[in-house]
């Protein structure tokens, strides 16, 4: 089943966590999110496309199809590969009116702003900045 909407999207994520009883659960379950991110195409890990702000390296790529943008992204450290997962199942697909008026709350209703380190939630909030910005872009274009 797929959200219909970013705000969707956050509410089935924060309804599975929900079922985790401790954070070693959470971050496995993000690490497992991970693992099942489609790969970048090697023309798209340049610097061109890296997310400056990640400890690890992140690149990150977006594409409009119709009236949405889809995002591709990977990076080559196990929990933020889990980070791009998140943002890619709530973000990605979306036109980016739903993009830009659906702020990350899961971040606190999650607990992650408090159980990341906090160079992981420095590249987490760079993702995002990236995000937000191509969808304010994309939405004047």
């Amino acid at each position: 089943m797929t959200a219909t909407s970013a705000e969707a999207a956050q509410q089935e994520l924060l309804e599975e966590f929900e079922l985790f009883d401790n954070w070693m659960d959470r971050y496995q379950y993000i690490i497992d999110l991970g693992k099942q991110l489609p790969p970048l195409p090697e023309e798209y890990q340049t610097d061109e496309y890296r997310i400056q702000g990640c400890q690890s390296n992140v690149w990150m790529r977006h594409r409009r199809e119709g009236e949405q943008l889809h995002f591709d992204a990977m990076s080559d450290a196990a929990i933020v590969s889990g980070l791009i997962a998140v943002l890619m199942r709530i973000y990605s697909d979306r036109t980016p009116q739903d993009i830009c008026n659906t702020p990350p709350h899961f971040l606190q209703d999650l607990g992650l702003d408090k159980h990341l380190s906090p160079t992981r939630s420095n590249g987490l909030n760079a993702m995002l900045q990236k995000i937000y910005r191509v969808a304010e872009q994309e939405s004047v274009s």
